[in-house]
């Protein structure tokens, strides 16, 4: 059943996706014959829900393209393994594009700290700039005053377990299933569950016992739930409240690493990347999957149609009253080509996505994730979204554009591989604060 309304959802969407609509700029540049001069615009967007769908993005853009016949807009599509190496790359080569889909962590505290990037601060000047959230609009402000990210959606991420093989261990007593939650020492019992039973059924393929999940760290892809993993569990935090400087060596957050690497059934991977952790949870090669959210089920349930048990989300297991899940924001950021013409016609297309009804709904769908600004329910019908919605209110604190940020991503994956490997907790924990 879980899975057919997730492809009910896909289906949805694909239909939704299809029509067109909404009012926007015109931007037309005529030579001297009067024929009309098109800018060539590149997008550049990471996998974003179905912003990272060919065949989605180019049904969003043909009514864009209509109602501005003087710009249009090609888009190359990145991975998150690879996503920023390319954009360095191009830095270096001077051949960034004019536009890039991500979110302020990137285009706030990576790229606009580095001076790539283009103050959006005029659209910000918009009534519907007016109505986007407060957390929101501070986290695409940059400390020198600069805005360089204009946000589409945003989402709250989630882990999920294998509800199936849960049940069959004796674990679902330590989740509340309505609430889609957990405790620490839950969490604990849960483990040992998993793992208890993990000895009854080994994998024949590999010849390995099934485990209960793992901590991946080999990059810093997906390294949201790692760090909401840790945070939870005892109430620590990834920086101060200001987003000044790091606390990662609390000693609740130290207590909750201590713990990790103690579960017996949870293992530290530095070969595996979040890609092959969730992989692994499709093929049931793991009980749960720390990086996970409602975009990512509609995505693995398609790329994994083998997938027969039920995805049942999850907040990460604290001792606190309530979670804290690491949000995420995703919008649109304008590279700084020193050309005016096309920085004016990349902005064009930023109003027209954000500032009509109709193509920035559509846009927001295409994410699977939520608008950023108060609106009619997008999703009422969608069981699967509505599923997911509940996590929204454990949205935490936006702590990415804290300073050094792309610096300690790197770091923290460097520390759990250490941790993984046998280094002590502390030491591994300084190793993260000199940033090394």
């Amino acid at each position: 059943m879980k899975k057919r309304c997730v492809l009910i959802s896909i289906l949805l969407l694909a239909v939704l996706l299809s029509s067109c609509g909404g009012k926007t700029l015109d931007m037309e540049l005529e030579n001297g014959s009067g024929s009309v001069e098109t800018i060539e615009l590149t997008l550049w967007t990471f996998p974003i829900g179905n912003w990272g769908n060919p065949t989605a993005v180019a049904s969003m853009l043909t009514d864009f393209h209509k109602k501005n016949p003087g710009i249009h807009v090609s888009v190359e599509y990145l991975t998150y393994d690879s996503g920023d190496e390319k954009i360095n790359q191009a830095a270096a080569d001077g051949t960034l594009p004019d536009l890039v889909m991500e979110g302020p962590e990137r285009l706030v505290a990576n790229w606009g700290e580095k001076g790539w990037m283009v103050d959006l601060s005029d659209l910000w000047e918009s009534n519907t700039a007016d109505e986007i959230y407060d957390n929101i609009r501070e986290a695409c402000h940059h400390g020198n005053g600069e805005y360089y990210v204009f946000p589409i959606c945003m989402s709250a991420h989630c882990m999920a377990i294998n509800y199936d093989m849960f049940k069959e261990a004796g674990a679902l007593q330590y989740i509340d299933e309505e609430r889609h939650t957990w405790t620490t020492e839950d969490f604990i019992k849960a483990v040992q569950a998993l793992n208890d039973y993990a000895d009854l059924i080994k994998s024949s393929a590999q010849e390995q016992k099934i485990s209960a999940g793992i901590i991946y760290c080999k990059n810093q892809s997906g390294d949201q739930g790692t760090r909401a993993l840790v945070n939870n569990l005892y109430g620590g935090t990834f920086t101060d409240k200001a987003h000044t400087y790091y606390t990662v060596d609390s000693e609740k957050n130290i207590k909750a690493l201590q713990l990790l690497y103690d579960l017996e059934g949870i293992v530290f991977e530095s070969s595996f990347s979040s890609a092959d952790a969730i992989d692994l949870f499709c093929r049931k090669e793991t009980a749960m999957c720390f990086c996970w959210n409602g975009s990512m089920e509609v995505q693995q349930t398609i790329n994994h149609p083998e997938l027969d048990f039920e995805v049942f989300p999850m907040a990460f297991p604290t001792d606190q009253d309530t979670p804290e899940l690491q949000g995420g924001i995703w919008g649109l950021g304008v590279f700084d080509t020193g050309e005016q013409e096309r920085i004016a016609a990349a902005k064009t297309f930023i109003q027209y996505m954000t500032e009509n009804d109709v193509p920035y709904t559509r846009a927001v769908r295409a994410s699977s994730y939520w608008p950023v600004r108060d609106m009619d329910n997008l999703y009422e019908n969608d069981k699967l979204m509505t599923e997911y919605s509940i996590f929204m209110p454990y949205m935490g604190d936006y702590y990415q554009i804290t300073p050094e940020w792309s610096q300690a991503r790197t770091a923290w994956w460097q520390m759990l591989a250490k941790i993984g490997d046998g280094a002590d907790v502390s030491e591994a924990v300084k190793g993260f604060l000199s940033l090394e």
